[in-house]
């Protein structure tokens, strides 16, 4: 049996499942690969919403992420909710010290929840922009999460997506699902890339499926990219199978919680 890629996720454990390293796991076993984790920050928070948050310290973020290192190289490694600023330096430097050339790295900058709670306060952001962006093969923001990191507020995702590349992003998808109005009804994705040294700007529409299993969704769209990128997609291929991955996830909901329900990750390779 041959061995499967290794994914790493860096992000916070969700305790409802629904976002998170556990969907992040989900997600990374969907793709037929193996998933290792360090988690930054238990969440108190259901499918209603966040209702406190505990970050883990730095030093015990660094000691994981170097005892994993000791024991499984990355094939590819998704980078979520980070929490604070320290540990956002804590997990920059350890990308910064690994061997060249480094595995895909995928950057969901999470700065807020759905429901509204700050997951990283400003100085933490602004550490992200200019440390982690810069390693990053992928940047996978909303359009709010966009156009903090690009002081870009009155801009199209299009430009939103180029001004992440040129803020050192190899690549970056600008999400629009979370819109609240969409031409046409569809939810649309822009993404900036280079491949064979052309540079490239693509929206990604697909028809909005009205849901509300919507809980994890970048959580999941990231991972996803991670897993196509390790097993050998290139990053448009990889977005594009990520992007019907979670489409697939919101139509196999299983239908549960009381607020914005989990997605069936499990079961998104059917159909």
């Amino acid at each position: 049996m041959p061995t499967p890629p290794v994914v790493w996720t860096i992000a916070g454990f969700d305790p409802s499942s629904g976002a998170g390293i556990t969907a992040d796991i989900k997600t990374i076993s969907a793709f037929g690969c193996y998933g290792v984790s360090c988690i930054t920050a238990i969440t108190v928070q259901n499918t209603l919403g966040v209702r406190r948050i505990s970050p883990i310290s730095p030093q015990t973020v660094r000691e994981i992420l170097h005892v994993l290192l000791d024991d499984f190289s990355p094939t590819a490694i998704k980078i979520g909710m980070l929490a604070t600023v320290e540990i956002v330096a804590s997990v920059s430097d350890f990308l910064e010290a690994l061997p060249q050339p480094r595995c895909p790295i995928v950057l969901d900058p999470i700065m807020h929840s759905s429901s509204g709670a700050q997951l990283l306060n400003p100085d933490g952001v602004s550490l992200l922009r200019s440390r982690l962006l810069p390693l990053a093969t992928v940047v996978t923001p909303n359009c709010a999460e966009a156009a903090t990191l690009t002081a870009l507020h009155a801009a199209d995702a299009e430009t939103m997506a180029q001004a992440l590349r040129h803020l050192g992003a190899h690549a970056a998808v600008v999400t629009g699902g979370d819109a609240i109005e969409a031409p046409n009804g569809d939810a649309s994705d822009a993404l900036a890339y280079s491949l064979q040294g052309m540079d490239f700007v693509e929206t990604l529409s697909a028809p909005r499926i009205a849901s509300n299993a919507t809980h994890g969704t970048g959580c999941a769209f990231s991972t996803a990219i991670a897993c196509a990128l390790a097993k050998g997609q290139n990053v448009p291929s990889a977005v594009t199978s990520a992007k019907a991955f979670v489409r697939r996830a919101i139509q196999h909901a299983p239908g549960i919680g009381h607020g914005k329900g989990p997605m069936g990750l499990d079961r998104a390779t059917e159909g």
